[in-house]
């Protein structure tokens, strides 16, 4: 009898470039819209009630001249603006759709700021203990660090995330996070065994400009899961509650079945800006219940706080947020940003995907989020 022909996922299988199918420059666009398809393994919920929309039809481009050219950029997927139940604009490119899953990256990182604003109004977490009190088996990269110093990316260590750099730790981390396989003939690796290998700590105390390690969220991660009363999904689905999301959330989860909280979420442009109020709306629910921790995000908006490398020096990197003080929310790789004001009530995702070598692009992202601040803080 034949033996059947066997291959290595292809999506999953890493190339010369050391990245996998869905993350190549040929085939990102396509990994992108379709990530929640193509993860080694991922988790899905569904909120239990959903917050209607209603559209406003408001034309922002003439407000806000510079958003045409994103609108009209090759990598633009999918943008929309909400404030409360209104849709003040939402368009999407011709091969996607404001309601269609896309990768979210990094933004995904603004969960661990509710979850762990959750544990601390609970008395749970203290911010200036070190990792080793709740992780005591951690290695030498994170031993010492304190909870607020892997909140505001204000770590040293051997981890390193240049995305211009194909051998970066980042994209190793990518095994743990089940967005790509390993070498053949090597094991999956979790999460808890990827943070604990980093070594390589360097005190840096009350320092000045963030250096940002998607690691960092790894280790509140498993943080999070240890000294939660429940699950993290059981977390992540009260978030969704609270949020009142029409599609799904996906997220990547790790082999030992963390939630990929540092990138791993996938979103529709209309549910991201959903999340967005859930901020605006001080971490509160559909009916007024504080989900989050209010405090704990007013306090992340006003307080001094690392700044982000130039050209984003104006923001600060404030417990697993951005922010200038006006306006808050998350950047991620690849071209997403999800912005919100607080004051006006308004919040805007945009879904893009870069197609250079590296899915990323400084001086875009830094305007891209300058345009967004114009809207959040502009748009009467």
């Amino acid at each position: 009898m034949r033996p059947h022909q066997i291959i290595i996922n292809p999506d999953l299988a890493v190339g010369p470039d050391n990245k996998q199918r869905w993350n190549q420059p040929a085939h990102r666009r396509h990994g992108f819209h379709n990530a929640h398809n193509l993860f080694r393994r991922s988790k899905m919920v569904r909120s239990r009630n959903v917050l209607v929309l209603e559209p406003a039809s408001k034309q922002l481009t003439q407000q806000v001249p510079e958003l045409s050219d994103f609108l009209d950029h090759s990598a633009f997927s999918a943008f929309c603006c909400l404030r409360a139940g209104q849709i003040l604009m939402e368009v999407a490119a011709s091969d996607f759709s404001v309601t269609q899953p896309h990768s979210i990256q990094s933004v995904t990182k603004l969960h661990i700021h509710i979850i762990i604003g959750k544990l601390l109004k609970q008395g749970l977490l203290s911010l200036d203990a070190k990792v080793s009190k709740y992780l005591p088996d951690i290695g030498s990269g994170y031993r010492d660090a304190t909870i607020q110093a892997l909140l505001d990316m204000a770590v040293t260590n051997d981890f390193t995330e240049d995305y211009d750099d194909p051998n970066a730790d980042c994209y190793n981390e990518e095994i743990a996070l089940g967005w790509r396989l390993p070498e053949q003939g090597r094991e999956e690796v979790t999460l808890q065994a990827f943070v604990s290998s980093v070594s390589g700590f360097k005190p840096s105390k009350d320092r000045k400009e963030a250096e940002y390690k998607s690691a960092n969220t790894d280790v509140l991660t498993l943080i999070a899961a240890k000294v939660s009363p429940i699950p993290l999904m059981i977390q992540v689905e009260q978030i969704a509650d609270a949020i009142g999301y029409e599609g799904a959330f996906h997220i990547s989860s790790s082999k030992d079945g963390h939630p990929a909280f540092s990138g791993g979420g996938c979103l529709s442009a209309r549910d991201l800006a959903r999340l967005g109020l859930f901020f605006v709306r001080g971490g509160r629910d559909l009916f007024g219940q504080e989900v989050g921790n209010e405090r704990f995000l007013d306090d992340s908006l006003i307080r001094a706080a690392p700044k982000l490398t130039s050209p984003k020096d104006w923001l600060r990197y404030s417990n697993q947020t951005m922010t200038d003080g006006h306006v808050m929310g998350h950047a991620g790789y690849g071209g997403q940003f999800l912005m919100f004001n607080m004051t006006t009530g308004i919040s805007c995702a945009f879904l893009s995907v870069l197609e250079n070598g590296s899915g990323y692009d400084d001086a875009y992202m830094n305007k891209l989020a300058r345009v967004l601040r114009l809207i959040c803080c502009n748009v009467g």
